[in-house]
């Protein structure tokens, strides 16, 4: 019954429903259109590598420009149900390209500008959550927020593999756009009916006074990106482990696809219920030093993955992948929201910034790794980088205090 506990104060509070139901519609889309972009553009599509490689970078720059923009703009004029709409209407407009004019200059416009553009909402929702938390007694806040990061992780654990059931029996990758624009509807009609009306929340929310610039300096405070930065280290080996993993069985004898898939499989479904079960440590131990401790778990799966591939052992790794991806999944977000507590649409800005920070972390480990070794560098180096990351946060926090 203590795991059931993190879901009652989201049960019983309207706003934080909302905000469980937004982030499962999200997932839902994500789930169903990330894994298969690729394939999308190149095989269906008749989109270049390169010319695929353009609307990743797009798309890259896109997303982390508007999520710190409107996170900005949200703290400004306290308008996030506006931004909310805004995002929302990207999200269904890209999607609805897909479903009513398949096609590459459909594909280019709606991955390298609509969605990245909706992005955004991923970050309005854990601000919204974020608020409306502060209704709750202080101590279950920290489990408020791992509770709803599971919840986005869920339809990962549970559309993949419908959406693999359904692709082997002959349908065609582009279905996946009918199904997502159902979410997207739902998740922009949602925002209209129950998202709460700027200036008349149940919790205080005022405008930060702050002009863009004042804003932008707020973010780019030493002390702020030396933060981001450590994370992003994190961020990266998580990044890395999707890059390596299927590349590393693909040229291990005995291995192969299935068993990327199984070993992915296992990793993602045991990470949810471990973050369902994280709220019993949160309080108890102090956050940078839990993510520390969450990071050297996840960089013994990295690390392990080249070392034991060709042996059965390997499949003890997935244990280690998802107890410490449910901390370095969840903390590191909860950590950046609490760095501008008082401005709850700047922090959550600061996820995109982490993230950016871990695509190049990532990008760079894996062409040295590969350039001076193989695949197997790469893994150990991004494992090696994670935990100094984490140390170096670790010490940050303690130089502060």
């Amino acid at each position: 019954m203590r795991l059931l506990a993190p879901f009652r104060p989201i049960l019983s509070d309207p706003t934080l429903l909302l905000a469980a139901v937004l982030l499962v519609l999200f997932g839902v889309h994500l789930a169903s259109v990330l894994p298969y972009a690729s394939a999308l553009a190149v095989t269906v599509f008749g989109l270049a590598d390169g010319q695929f490689s353009l609307v990743l970078l797009a798309a890259s720059a896109v997303a982390v420009t508007t999520s710190v923009g409107f996170g900005i703009l949200a703290d400004q004029r306290a308008n996030r149900r506006g931004i909310a709409l805004a995002t929302g209407l990207s999200l269904t407009i890209g999607t609805a390209l897909m479903v009513l004019a398949p096609g590459a200059g459909a594909f280019v416009l709606a991955h390298g500008l609509f969605l990245p553009l909706s992005s955004a909402i991923f970050g309005q929702i854990f601000a919204l959550a974020r608020l409306a938390a502060t209704l709750h007694p202080e101590a279950d806040r920290p489990a408020i927020q791992s509770t709803l990061r599971a919840l986005f992780a869920l339809p990962w654990v549970m559309v993949l593999p419908v959406w693999a059931w359904v692709f082997r029996g002959g349908a065609s990758l582009t279905l996946v756009y009918p199904v997502c624009l159902v979410c997207a509807v739902a998740l922009l009609v949602l925002c209209w009916l129950f998202w709460p009306r700027d200036g008349a929340t149940r919790w205080p929310d005022p405008k930060s006074g702050l002009s863009f610039r004042q804003s932008l300096r707020e973010i780019s405070d030493p002390g702020v990106l030396a933060r981001v930065v450590s994370l992003g280290a994190i961020n990266g080996a998580v990044t890395l482990y999707l890059v390596v993993i299927g590349l590393i069985f693909a040229a291990t004898p005995g291995r192969g696809a299935a068993d990327t898939a199984l070993y992915a499989g296992l990793t993602a479904g045991l990470e949810v219920p471990f973050m369902l079960a994280l709220p019993l440590l949160l309080g108890r131990v102090p956050q940078a030093q839990l993510i520390l401790w969450g990071t050297v778990l996840y960089a013994a799966h990295l690390a392990g993955i080249p070392l034991l591939a060709g042996s059965a052992a390997v499949w003890v790794l997935p244990l280690f992948a998802a107890l410490g991806g449910a901390v370095v999944l969840t903390q590191p977000m909860a950590y950046l929201q609490e760095l501008l507590g008082a401005r709850p649409g700047a922090g959550a800005s600061l996820m995109a910034l982490q993230k950016l920070v871990g695509d190049a972390f990532c990008a760079a480990i894996f062409a040295l790794g590969v350039a001076l070794s193989g695949y197997g560098l790469a893994a150990v180096m991004g494992a090696a980088f994670a935990v100094a990351g984490a140390g170096a946060l670790l010490l940050l926090d303690r130089r502060r205090a």
